[in-house]
């Protein structure tokens, strides 16, 4: 089973005025990559300036094209992929 972990940082000094619209369609979007059983895990960052996401049984370029469609990509300064290996 392969785990891609992505560390998106959005430029929290240029938020738009619809932010709120942007959370919530963001969460709309991560709800359906969990339904589909794609994303293990989210992990907001604890300065309020992005998430940690790792993606199940995908590889690297599903992951980056997964990421370009959320809302908050727009947004990012920066974004970080990393192919992980799980210890059992």
């Amino acid at each position: 089973m392969s785990h891609i972990q992505a560390i998106l940082t959005i430029d929290t000094d240029n938020l738009p005025s619809n932010f709120q619209e942007i959370i919530k369609h963001e969460q709309e979007v991560v709800a359906k990559w969990k339904e589909e059983g794609i994303l293990e895990h989210l992990f907001l960052r604890q300065g309020r300036n992005g998430a940690i996401l790792i993606f199940k049984d995908i590889d690297e370029a599903k992951a980056i094209e997964l990421m370009e469609t959320l809302p908050l990509f727009k947004l990012k300064k920066s974004v970080e992929y990393f192919a992980l290996i799980k210890q059992f």
